[in-house]
């Protein structure tokens, strides 16, 4: 065989490899995204069941007798509605502070030099190291000081300022040419104007991605509205699912039902805004 044919039958020989091995991963990774899925699955294929097929054993996957009564008995027993709007609205609250917080603080450490600089820089870094429970009992004396206990703005408080957000678009706005900021201010534009007009427009990837990570956070935020919230007016939806679970823990098709309108909010942000939660995820390696 000559040198030229034994190149094209090892050229095709990897070509065939590379074709094996990536039809494997793919398929491996097929698997695996089934395997993550499938208590999704039987949770919305369980929100419409009633309870008797729900118990069966072995389960049904697709209901034999779908019914929306499940998600008209949860909405009936509980509040769920008023949940649902005390959780949009301490999301709001959240997601407008930390993207206006986080972006002051980003600007001003990428783009201006003062004594401490890094130093305040490296303890807002340290903080992320600093477990939620160790926070939480100041927080809580502080907020009922502040007279915010059983309040929407009690229980948006611990997150109105974000350390990641805040190095999150510190990181972004270093790559923002420092010479554009420089025209500007000889061209007698303001600060504010410079900020508003010039860094947060080149910013927009930065902020889809940290507000689409603060509303995910944040809607199935737990504990503290657990602490802060003792009434259906400042309580959310995790807390709302608690307590439905705690009064009806045998109506498993019910619980199921609540499950899937609390996370319903969560997979349409997912799916409408899925290009800029993947790269959310790769600007938070960036490097400055």
């Amino acid at each position: 065989m000559s040198t030229k044919g034994a190149n094209l039958l090892t050229t095709s020989s990897r070509r065939v490899l590379d074709i094996l091995t990536t039809s494997l991963l793919y398929l491996a990774l097929i698997a695996g995204a089934v395997i993550m899925l499938l208590p999704l699955i039987w949770m919305f294929s369980s929100a419409s069941k009633p309870l008797g097929e729900v118990m069966r054993i072995p389960p049904t996957w697709i209901p034999e007798q779908p019914t929306f009564d499940n998600f008209k008995a949860v909405f009936n027993q509980v509040p769920f509605a008023r949940y649902y709007l005390n959780s949009i609205v301490v999301a709001l609250i959240v997601i407008f502070s930390v993207l206006l917080s986080s972006s002051l603080a980003g600007y001003v450490f990428a783009k201006f030099e003062f004594p401490g600089k890094n130093l305040i820089f490296m303890m807002i870094l340290a903080s992320l190291m600093v477990p939620f429970q160790v926070r939480m009992i100041p927080l809580y004396r502080i907020s009922l000081r502040l007279g915010l206990n059983d309040k929407l703005l009690g229980v948006a408080f611990p997150w109105l300022v974000d350390a990641f957000g805040i190095f999150l678009l510190r990181q972004f706005m270093l790559t923002i040419p420092g010479e554009l900021i420089e025209a500007a201010r000889i061209d007698g534009t303001s600060e504010f104007g410079i900020f508003w007009r010039i860094v947060l427009p080149n910013c927009k990837q930065a902020l889809s991605a940290l507000a689409i990570f603060t509303f995910s956070w944040n809607w199935e935020e737990f504990l503290w509205p657990l602490i802060i919230s003792s009434s259906n007016a400042s309580r959310t939806i995790p807390i709302g699912l608690q307590s439905f679970a705690e009064q009806y823990g045998s109506n498993v098709h019910w619980q199921m039902a609540g499950a899937v309108v609390a996370i319903v909010p969560l997979l349409i942000v997912f799916v409408a805004l899925q290009k800029q939660f993947v790269e959310g995820i790769a600007m938070t390696g960036l490097k400055g």
